[in-house]
């Protein structure tokens, strides 16, 4: 079982608004806290007020194992937390298509270690996805 879902597809194809579809519903049933992690506020009014929106533009990461660090540091102050939704995962780990597989299983490593849900948005076409972690790839729009 897999804790990473991701949401893959070009530019303007609605991976923000089937993410945001998402963890509004999932927030209804949730039992635990749900964090959405985006690169700007822009996202705010269209989330439920339960979610807690996590801008990363206020802190400086410069690579991806800076984000990872950040996100473990999110769950080590809230044990509550039971799903993290990240939109453009690639820009907001400051990593690209070539560092997504690590990225990608470190986050489903931690997420099996705390027991917490990761869904990621990916800019890329499905096709330009590594094969190894085709198998995580949950919607292709």
């Amino acid at each position: 079982l897999h804790m990473v879902e991701l949401i893959v597809g070009k530019e303007g194809k609605g991976k923000t608004k089937q993410l945001l579809e998402r963890v509004n519903s999932e927030i209804k049933t949730a039992s635990g806290n749900i964090v959405f992690i985006d690169r700007n506020d822009k996202h705010m009014f269209e989330l439920n007020n339960k979610v807690r929106l996590v801008n990363v533009a206020e802190y400086d990461f410069t690579n991806s194992s800076e984000f990872l660090g950040f996100v473990c540091g999110i769950l080590s102050q809230d044990h509550d937390i039971e799903q993290i939704y990240i939109d453009a995962v690639l820009k907001v780990a400051k990593t690209d298509k070539s560092e997504l597989s690590a990225v990608v299983k470190k986050l489903d490593l931690i997420g099996k270690k705390f027991n917490v849900k990761f869904t990621a948005s990916v800019t890329l076409d499905a096709s330009d996805i590594a094969e190894e972690i085709r198998e995580y790839i949950a919607v292709e729009l």
